[in-house]
């Protein structure tokens, strides 16, 4: 018998304990051994929770407790979960947990800490999608050129509604509020930072690199507008959130922004709040993986798989994917050197000479112009929305900063990245 400890009781601790419970029997049958949550810890005790465990409000009561074989950590945070894991393996507890930002911050520490020890962490990334194994174990024998996901649903959701009903962001925030997709404070949703701590943790996996939130690029969806999904229609393009990892060379692009992508591409089909990561080896070609990316059960099923793994295998394999980093490490590609296509949206005066100064600025930083549209507004005003080739990012930044200040652009440019 494995006794389970788990550190948060909330929407996914409810739905572990509940079916370890209901789908007891088929779970030891394919684990070997009958698993048994034993204790949850919450921070408050009057609360009613839908759970038959014994309830307490003291977590050493678990990490202390020599017969709780392993230690569940779904309390959320970073500095205080760090010390309650760290704890936990200091004690010869095995650990799963559904925090990435924890491993957003300390996932080579926690490694390090591990040893042998079992630590699992499938529901960190993408709910119940089981990208993690698929990329540590299914994919082991390639070379990762390149990783896709959309792995917010809440943005994908907001995303796929202003597309197909035309509505405005705001509109459709406060949809995604009162529905519960989205925070009464959404910025770490909708500003992209959910999804970049699920990138460095695949990035850790698929490359071997150590990067914090902060070192990589990340853009939210707030500056969407209709005007941006009328021209994506016109020209075959969804606009998707995605966390992007891509190996160029011996550097490694780390990247979170909205991206305009063609239609037939199967990552552009995802909607509503569905996630879907798109991984391409130098093997095996592009594989997908769709799935849930939230909710209690569907991120508890990810968790009990960690358990029944933990159950199976005894002994941890490395944590992130890499017994030893062999040859030439890695590096971050530096955020000014990413190389993509570019879409812009210009508000400028509907004026003689307007294009002709527009298309010196991106001629005078080596820009080449793909397609341009312009929609006339009022007052004598225009949006002038085009597509560049591939460029270099410092000279697109250049650019808009050349273009904000030419005396024909009205407002600061919008930018949204290209993704053939």
């Amino acid at each position: 018998m494995l006794k389970v400890g788990i550190i948060g009781v909330g929407t996914v601790g409810t739905s572990v304990a509940n079916i370890l419970k209901d789908n007891k029997n088929i779970i030891t049958a394919r684990a070997g051994i009958e698993i048994v949550p034993t204790i949850g810890v919450v921070s408050n005790l009057n609360k009613k929770r839908d759970v038959e465990i014994k309830l307490t409000n003291n977590i050493d009561e678990v990490l202390d407790d020599p017969s709780i074989d392993i230690v569940v950590e779904l309390m959320g945070g970073i500095e205080e979960p760090y010390k309650i894991v760290k704890k936990a393996l200091e004690n010869g507890k095995a650990v799963v947990t559904a925090n990435k930002a924890l491993l957003a911050y300390h996932r080579y520490e926690l490694q390090e800490l591990a040893g042998d020890s079992p630590f699992e962490f499938e529901a960190a990334v993408a709910g119940g999608i089981p990208i993690i194994n698929a990329l540590r174990d299914g994919l082991s024998a390639n070379n990762i050129k390149s990783i896709q996901g959309i792995m917010n649903g809440t943005c994908n959701y907001m995303l796929t509604k202003m597309i197909n009903e035309g509505a405005s962001y705001d509109e459709i925030l406060k949809e995604a509020q009162d529905l519960g997709y989205a925070e009464a404070d959404p910025t770490f949703d909708v500003g992209g930072f959910d999804t970049a701590h699920k990138l460095l943790i695949l990035g850790s996996i698929a490359y071997g690199i150590d990067i914090k939130p902060e070192d990589i690029l990340i853009e939210g969806i707030q500056n969407i507008k209709q005007t941006d999904i009328e021209f994506a229609k016109e020209f075959e393009y969804n606009i998707k959130l995605l966390g992007i990892a891509k190996k160029v060379d011996n550097q490694i692009e780390l990247r979170v922004h909205p991206v305009l992508i063609p239609l037939d591409k199967m990552i552009a089909k995802v909607d509503g709040v569905m996630n879907g990561v798109s991984v391409v080896g130098d093997k095996v070609g592009e594989t997908m993986y769709y799935g849930a990316g939230a909710g209690g059960d569907a991120t508890a099923s990810a968790v009990i798989a960690n358990i029944i793994d933990i159950a199976r295998k005894g002994k941890g394999s490395p944590m992130l994917g890499f017994e030893k980093q062999i040859g030439v490490q890695p590096t971050l590609m530096p955020k000014d050197e990413i190389k993509t296509k570019y879409y812009l949206r210009l508000e400028v005066a509907d004026k003689s000479g307007t294009l002709a100064k527009v298309a010196k600025v991106f001629g005078d930083n080596d820009i080449s112009i793909e397609n341009m549209m312009q929609k006339s507004k009022k007052e004598q005003k225009a949006n002038l929305l085009l597509t560049t080739h591939i460029c270099v990012e410092k000279d697109i930044l250049k650019a808009i900063n050349e273009l904000e200040n030419s005396g024909v652009v009205l407002k600061k440019p919008a930018m949204i990245r290209i993704e053939d």
